[in-house]
């Protein structure tokens, strides 16, 4: 054999010992979302008449770590609908504004209900 040959076969043999394969993990995504403080979200309901009074439910007794979000009227394009209430997760910090409406110049504005700090 040639001295060449035998000092690349040398060379090929220590290259191939230097690679190091890495395990690589899967890790899964983080992503941290700060809590945004939501003031008010409101639907914009033009109705040529107001929401009928407040939905008369029995509100159920208090239940530990929820709060009890109280129904309201829905306008579906023709007629107020009713929406049941319905249990809300407790949030600390935080205190329910349940949904009501307000009278605007342009219309009634729901404001659905929202947690707030």
């Amino acid at each position: 054999m040639s001295t060449r040959l035998v000092a690349l076969a040398v060379l090929t043999v220590l290259a191939s010992g230097c690679v190091e394969e890495r395990v690589v993990h899967e890790r899964p995504v983080v992503v941290e979302r700060p809590v945004v403080r939501r003031e008010v979200v409101e639907e914009v309901v033009v109705a040529p008449q107001p929401p009928p009074p407040r939905i008369v439910e029995d509100e159920p007794p208090p239940r530990q770590g929820y709060v009890w979000a109280r129904g309201y009227w829905r306008w579906d394009g023709r007629e107020y609908v009713p929406v049941r209430g319905h249990w809300e997760v407790v949030r600390p910090g935080y205190r329910y504004v349940h949904p009501h409406y307000e009278r605007r110049d342009d219309g009634w504005h729901l404001n659905v209900g929202v947690w707030v700090n």
